[in-house]
């Protein structure tokens, strides 16, 4: 078990502020599923790979408590770890916070360079908090226990969750 968060990095483009100049609502969702599907991708669950083998999952409820306003520009850093699991449901917890400029590298072109992974503690002003609850389903949309249905998921998951 680990109570590790893992980091994802992103720059807040200006497609996703509104007239005044900072964050839509809703881009939160997006951003929760980027560390969402990140955190699976570094734990070696993509989910490519997993609808390849005929497994989805689907949001059932989601969560946001808004704290603070990110704006164009802003540096932002998406935290994301598993927060109760079985082998039917999955819910995973996310924080997006700002983080300062000289947290990141850039190459000689300003590109930000992304150094995601694991952390104990997420870092920086909050910004929003959620949660995602899942459930494991088939492509007939008919729940499946992921246990059965994929053991090498389900191990993967269980070594990673909280």
């Amino acid at each position: 078990m680990t109570d590790r968060w893992y980091r994802e990095y992103m720059r807040v483009q200006y497609k996703d502020t509104d007239q005044m100049g900072i964050v839509h609502h809703g881009n939160y969702v997006n951003w929760f599923e980027i560390g969402r599907t990140e955190w699976m991708r570094h734990f070696g669950i993509s989910y490519k790979k997993m609808e390849s083998m005929g497994l989805l999952l689907p949001v059932l409820n989601l969560d946001i408590q808004y704290q603070k306003s990110a704006r164009f520009d802003d540096c932002i850093a998406i935290y994301t770890k598993i927060d109760q699991f079985s082998p039917v449901r999955l819910t995973f917890a996310y924080e997006a916070r700002k983080i300062s400029n000289e947290n990141l590298e850039s190459d000689n072109n300003h590109t930000l360079i992304m150094n995601p992974g694991e952390i104990e503690k997420p870092e920086g002003e909050l910004l929003a908090k959620g949660t995602t609850t899942h459930m494991w389903v088939n492509q007939e949309w008919k729940p499946i226990r992921i246990h059965k249905a994929a053991p090498e998921v389900y191990e993967r998951l269980a070594k990673n969750r909280t």
